[in-house]
């Protein structure tokens, strides 16, 4: 009998489709995901749990899941023993301290200051490196609100394109925390529950490399490509190959996401023609 890896994602929520992609961009087949509490896969040796993610860490660090992805914000205030395989690149926001946009934020406001939070852990601890004594006020959902009903000056809550802020009449000025999903395990896995692992980070790592990687191909003159390998230097070097046309050659290559524009512009000045960029499904090296 196979043995099953378990891993546990998010039921609902701003981490739950972007985790199901993933699996499935690594080739996973999930049946029945919609409104369940586990599912499996078909063609590889994992079972999924949809759980709350405040729930996660635990469940990861009792062994309930062998594996879980989760953001930073829940895995940090949370403080479970589990350990931090790798960040996914996805889910993206930060931590941050807010006021009333009508406030000035000077030196030492936030002393004596009443802050909201559903993360006290956290902004305890950002309060306590910084020396501020402050009071911390618990609440769970609609932060935002805080300050308008009367209960905190301050807000400690998640911000990703800061609209919810600017429509409750707040502005950021601290950030505690960048957050993002991470894919992170039980520290007691057993040989064959860490074969599978492997197995899956593996993929995970290629599709995430696929991702910030453009295929590209360009017809340049022989006499200029040596200027085009500087700007092309790929994976290893770039592959190339010679046209009909006498004089001229092919390059293969592959570009990061981060560098694409400038370089393509550079590609123009440096002679390249007919410039092709494709995405990469997977990315093995």
């Amino acid at each position: 009998m196979v043995l099953k890896l378990k891993i546990a994602i998010q039921k609902s929520g701003r981490l739950y489709d972007d985790s199901i992609s993933l699996l499935k961009e690594c080739g996973i087949d999930l049946r029945n995901v919609k409104d369940r509490l586990k599912t499996e896969s078909d063609n590889f040796p994992l079972e999924v749990f949809f759980l709350r993610d405040d729930d996660i860490p635990q469940y990861v660090e009792d062994g309930v899941a062998d594996i879980g992805i989760v953001g930073e914000n829940v895995l940090y205030e949370k403080c479970r023993e589990t350990e931090v395989l790798e960040k996914l690149g996805f889910g993206k926001c930060r931590l941050s301290l807010a006021i009333s946009r009508n406030e000035e934020y000077i030196a030492n406001y936030l002393q004596g200051k009443r802050i909201a939070t559903s993360y006290p852990v956290l902004l305890q601890k950002y309060l306590a490196e910084n020396n501020i004594v402050a009071e911390i006020h618990e609440i769970s959902g609609s932060v935002e609100i805080a300050p308008g009903i009367g209960l905190a000056e301050v807000i400690c809550d998640l911000v990703s394109s800061g609209s919810t802020l600017f429509m409750n009449g707040l502005k950021e000025v601290e950030t505690i925390l960048e957050s993002q999903a991470v894919l992170i395990k039980n520290k007691e896995l057993n040989e064959d529950q860490l074969k599978w692992v492997d197995k899956l980070l593996f993929r995970i790592r290629s599709v995430k490399k696929a991702t910030r990687n453009k295929y590209i191909l360009l017809n340049a003159p022989n006499e200029q490509l040596q200027k085009i390998f500087e700007l092309l230097p790929g994976m290893k070097s770039p592959t190339v190959l010679p046209l009909a046309e006498e004089g001229w050659s092919s390059v293969h290559s592959v570009l990061s996401e981060d560098e694409f524009w400038e370089k393509i512009e550079q590609l123009k000045e440096a002679g390249a023609q007919g410039i092709l960029v494709v995405p990469i499904e997977k990315m093995i090296v």
